[in-house]
């Protein structure tokens, strides 16, 4: 079965049908970019999979073993969320409150879980300072612990290198593959970088106003809606002479 399954899945935002008649299917372990112009539902289908708002036709159906307040997320950054005056241990720790239940404090389960997180992404060094006080790569990275401490098995990342500079940007990547890769963690990332997208994620879905695509990476780079898509995003020497869908990695 798969982890994740949108069966004929439509979604309105304002009184309006952003995402019509989406049907895909996301097993364990894959990793999953879902591009697509402003406007054409992106962060409304991360709503509907983490709950927050419901399906006006269709359902999106989770495996057995994998429950809607178990999905790890990480949110697009707003001014007030990069001020929170909050440890980054406490910030991380947090990320275990849906598995706390009803009980009023973490469990040490939970403080293992979070400790275990930030050594896996090399941040234990900086548990103790202030999250305002940290580089926006940091905050990010942070925030990534916080996400992975809610869950092992899917996160949600929408536009996680989002005003990060370059360097900080390759890092989140490699940090992203190396949990999908080796921790096996399901990845669906939302991105506007569609250059980064195909170099890292072995699925796209890419929401449109017509037909959407969902397919595999190699697929989608060869398809008539990649090959438009990619092109108008790239500016490089070699983009500017051959086509990039026919196998241009953008390294």
């Amino acid at each position: 079965m798969s982890l994740l399954k949108c069966d004929n899945v439509s979604m309105s935002y304002d009184g309006k049908t952003v995402i019509s008649g989406l049907n895909f299917s996301l097993n364990s372990g894959e990793y999953l970019c879902v591009v697509g112009e402003n406007g054409s539902g992106k962060s409304t289908l991360m709503k509907g999979i983490l709950g927050l708002m419901q399906p006006t036709t269709g359902k999106i159906v989770f495996s057995d073993d994998l429950k809607q307040n178990q999905i790890g997320y990480l949110p697009q950054q707003s001014g007030i969320q990069k001020d929170f005056p909050a440890s980054v241990w406490e910030v991380v720790l947090s990320g275990c409150l849906s598995s706390r239940g009803l009980r009023p404090f973490y469990t040490k389960a939970n403080k293992e879980t979070a400790y275990k997180t930030m050594e896996r992404l090399n941040i234990l060094n900086i548990r103790h300072k202030c999250f305002r006080e940290l580089s926006g790569g940091q905050q990010q990275r942070v925030l990534l612990a916080r996400a992975l401490s809610s869950s092992k098995k899917l996160v949600l990342l929408d536009e996680p290198v989002t005003g990060l500079d370059p360097i900080s940007s390759k890092e989140m990547y490699y940090i992203i593959n190396e949990i999908n890769k080796k921790d096996k963690v399901t990845v669906i990332m939302v991105s506007h970088d569609i250059i980064s997208a195909v170099d890292h994620a072995d699925h796209i879905l890419h929401l449109c106003e017509k037909d959407a695509f969902f397919g595999k990476t190699s697929q989608y780079l060869h398809s008539e809606l990649g090959s438009r898509f990619l092109f108008s995003n790239c500016n490089c020497d070699i983009c500017k002479r051959t086509n990039c869908a026919k196998g241009h990695r953008h390294d």
